[in-house]
């Protein structure tokens, strides 16, 4: 079954925008952080967590370009990016939660 490149392409794309401000933008620490702590203890929690899910940020970002690199995989390749996306927001999620 072939699926249209265009949907999970801009799902890959905007979860990596939702990615990219929670962890650049300070989305995290508006989420996660008290007004009655110092931000640099906070940060140093998230900094972590962060971190950790980066890596699957990494992986993502290297399946949704394989997907376009290699069509033949497009949907098997597009559908792990999603995943390590889902994956990598769960665990700033998560960590978030926990380090709060």
């Amino acid at each position: 079954m072939r699926i249209s490149p265009v949907i999970p392409t801009v799902a890959s794309l905007l979860l990596a925008a939702l990615w990219g401000l929670s962890v650049f933008a300070g989305w995290g620490m508006e989420a996660f952080c008290t007004d009655d702590e110092t931000s640099v203890a906070c940060a140093e929690r998230l900094d972590g967590v962060s971190t950790f899910s980066g890596l699957f940020a990494v992986i993502a970002a290297f399946l949704t370009v394989g997907a376009w690199l290699f069509p033949a995989r497009f949907a098997v390749l597009i559908a792990g990016a999603v995943l390590a996306w889902l994956v990598a927001e769960g665990v700033l999620f998560v960590g978030g939660m926990l380090a709060r």
